[in-house]
């Protein structure tokens, strides 16, 4: 069934919206009523449907996912638009708008660091990022800005985390928040898992006048032919106490 009695608002915010993906969605939702995933698949290339969804609510547009059968009898889900009350205003070209301060305070509580690789750089260079994925979390970590839900990345760890977080199961399937809070892509200072692989991981950045240290261990890993990764592991092992 399509949609009908489209607020006048909520039509001049859909067609304003210029994400490629995001508007494909909105103008095939808009002409039959709904979406399926396996209509952005096989009619718009999209492998990855649940990604063009998240476009759409990202930019401010609420959508409710349902089932529906596809052409040989399986469920699958489909997307059509949710409360037109809940249009998130705060948000411009598809980024959540924060205000100057919750940056500058997430900065000061991670001391100018990136929470993941520990790196050191400018404010301006940082990305605030939700530490459980709007994909699994949904509109409720938008309406509730609390510092502890999100956390700043520097641009590359951002990047790493969302290829991640897009390829895991619960990020697909599941969508349990409490899932991506063990996850170390969440809560990178305490947890359990990385994507839910049993899997330990450590960054390391060597800044500054650090430089000169890692210039040796890597002399010293090229001289037993052996990848600095595992060279620095073995390095470790030697000095734990069993």
């Amino acid at each position: 069934m399509k949609n009908i009695n489209l607020p006048r608002e909520f039509l001049k915010i859909a067609k304003a919206i210029t994400n490629k993906r995001a508007k494909i969605v909105i103008e095939h939702i808009l002409k039959h009523g709904y979406i399926t995933t396996e209509d952005l698949e096989a009619k718009y290339g999209y492998n990855h449907p649940p990604r063009a969804a998240r476009d759409v609510r990202e930019a401010g547009l609420p959508l409710e996912t349902f089932r529906v059968k596809d052409k040989k009898g399986r469920s699958i889900a489909a997307y059509r638009f949710g409360d037109f009350t809940k249009i998130q205003q705060n948000k411009l070209s598809g980024r959540i708008i924060f205000p100057k301060d919750f940056k500058k305070d997430l900065l000061k509580i991670q001391n100018g660091k990136c929470a993941i690789c520990n790196g050191s750089f400018e404010l301006r260079y940082f990305q605030i990022d939700h530490r459980v994925p709007y994909e699994v979390a949904g509109d409720d970590i938008l309406l509730n800005r609390n510092l502890s839900e999100f956390m700043l990345l520097c641009g590359s760890c951002n990047r790493a985390k969302s290829w991640s977080c897009e390829h895991c199961l619960n990020w697909k399937r599941e969508k349990t928040p409490n899932i991506c809070n063990r996850c170390y892509w969440g809560n990178p200072d305490n947890y359990l898992h990385i994507a839910l692989r049993s899997i330990r991981r450590l960054d390391i950045l060597w800044a500054e006048m650090e430089v000169a240290s890692y210039d040796k261990i890597k002399v010293l890993a090229n001289k037993e032919k052996s990848p600095l990764p595992d060279f620095v592991k073995k390095i470790l092992d030697k000095n734990i106490p069993n």
